[in-house]
């Protein structure tokens, strides 16, 4: 059995408010390992492609604004 199978099988056997608690520990830790692999990418220039396409989607006049006018309230 692995650590994970150990750690899915413990989380079954949680409290709800305990469940609640361990999900909302994941949810930000999986929030900040994306943040810092975005900030990684971002700094190593591994998006760069993305801004390149958007200034010439801009240029082309082809860039819509975001949100849509339709999304605006």
């Amino acid at each position: 059995m692995t650590t994970v199978e150990e750690i899915e099988q413990a989380a079954e056997r949680l409290a709800p408010s305990d469940f609640d608690r361990l999900a909302t520990w994941v949810s930000a830790r999986y929030h900040d390992l994306w943040k810092r692999q975005m900030d990684d990418d971002a700094a190593s220039g591994r998006l760069d492609f993305l801004f390149n396409e958007a200034a010439a989607e801009r240029q082309a006049g082809s860039l819509p604004d975001w949100p849509a006018d339709s999304d605006k309230k």
